[in-house]
């Protein structure tokens, strides 16, 4: 059988394409890695510069309205993972900054640490930091 070493990409609906592009840009710090025309639909591909952690958005010619629900099947939330709880406390003065409505930051005794958002459709975003655990990250262990 073949085994699955992790995500390619992640690909969420919007309602507003250049809007939730520049939300990812200035929110996380995405890079515009592809724009792509299909019949019926306009989509971006994000990048993480450094990671290449992929991410892209996808606006639907007919999309069905109404906003993002995790209690709906589908999606629940999205988490990306950043190298620190440092970074964690950067990114909470930045998001202050940016006026962009945030929980506070959750550490634990684990030595994690992780903050709450939500994207212009309403979709929860978390940034966590901390020890990775090899089998959640979907990286091999022994690596």
């Amino acid at each position: 059988m073949t085994d699955v070493l992790g995500y390619h990409h992640l690909s969420l609906s919007v309602t507003d394409l250049a809007r939730s592009v520049e939300w990812y840009q200035q929110v996380l710090g995405l890079d515009v890695a592809a724009e792509i025309q299909g019949e019926g639909f306009r989509r971006t591909r994000l990048r993480a510069p450094e990671s290449g952690v992929t991410l892209t958005l996808t606006s639907h010619e007919h999309e069905l309205g109404g906003s993002f629900d995790e209690r709906r099947p589908g999606l629940d939330h999205v988490a990306f993972q950043i190298r620190g709880v440092d970074e964690i406390h950067a990114l909470n003065d930045r998001f202050a900054e940016l006026g962009v409505v945030h929980s506070d930051i959750k550490e634990s005794a684990a030595g994690t640490a992780m903050i709450t958002l939500r994207d212009p459709d309403n979709i929860q975003v978390e940034v966590v930091a901390g020890p990775l655990d090899p089998a959640i990250a979907g990286v091999p262990t022994g690596v």
